[in-house]
């Protein structure tokens, strides 16, 4: 697999006087993080780089995704424990994971993935917040979500005391190629439409211009929050989407599944 093309960035915006997002950019380990900080100055800037150190140095020593993220919940308790960083500090993350020519996108909160093939622009995360509650339940429409009073209220969170563990939400797929995964805080959401960030994506300039863009774009519109956006192109090696090909490839998912299923089964004894 060749060396994936990204671009990323983060501004503070006009209304908070300090950070408190952080980013991981490894393309080398096909990782991409981005975390949202919360607790205030010297509290939520804590939380979200112990949680992005904590993801890459877990995967960076093979760990699959999930596990290093539910730690990274663990060690920002642990941290405030230890006076480093306040008590309720906390953060949402999101974390793209790329092997071979397929994805796995993990988070907790309301930072999101999107994934855009080249026409439309899909949002593979389900926000962890009480809007999106409301939503599901059918008590407000999805339209309204964005200029909902209760939008920045998180349902979960890692290093949330309330939590003695924290449920980690994943979605995979291949990584086909034309296609771009976006992830960012919801500094970008809360300035910019979904339909308006499909815009950028279609003018096809390079990763990292894009990005520029976005950033940009969200501080005019009133940069209400810190905003972080990454974003990763599938590599000119991956396959192209097909009817035929998209079968193969998710039947050969499949049966190493099930040749891994079977191979347990025979080792340990049907009792």
């Amino acid at each position: 697999m060749s060396q994936l093309a990204c671009g990323a960035g983060t501004d503070v915006g006009i209304k908070r006087s300090h950070n408190e997002d952080c980013f991981r950019s490894e393309p080398s380990l096909g990782l991409w993080v981005v975390a949202d900080g919360m607790g205030g100055h010297q509290g939520g800037e804590v939380a979200s780089a112990i949680a992005s150190d904590l993801i890459v140095e877990r995967i960076k020593a093979g760990e699959p995704l999930v596990k290093p993220v539910q730690d990274a919940h663990h060690a920002i308790l642990q941290a405030a424990q230890e006076g480093v960083g306040p008590s309720g500090m906390g953060t949402t993350v999101v974390v793209l994971k790329i092997t071979g020519h397929r994805y796995e996108v993990a988070w907790v909160g309301d930072c999101r993935a999107y994934l855009w093939n080249g026409k439309s622009l899909r949002q593979l995360t389900r926000d962890h917040s009480y809007v999106q509650y409301l939503v599901d339940q059918g008590v407000i429409p999805a339209e309204s979500a964005d200029l909902h009073s209760h939008q920045n209220f998180i349902m979960q969170a890692l290093g949330s005391s309330e939590n003695n563990d924290v449920s980690v939400d994943m979605v995979s797929d291949v990584f086909y190629q034309g296609q771009q995964i976006l992830l960012c805080s919801d500094g970008l959401n809360k300035e910019l439409t979904d339909a308006e960030i499909a815009g950028f994506l279609a003018l096809r300039k390079n990763e990292q211009e894009t990005v520029d863009l976005l950033i940009q774009t969200s501080v005019k519109n009133g940069g209400r929050d810190n905003i972080t956006v990454v974003l990763v192109s599938a590599g000119n090696d991956a396959p192209f989407r097909s009817i035929i090909g998209d079968y193969i490839l998710r039947a050969s998912a499949r049966i190493r599944g099930w040749l891994a299923a079977a191979s347990h089964f025979f080792k340990k004894g049907p009792f």
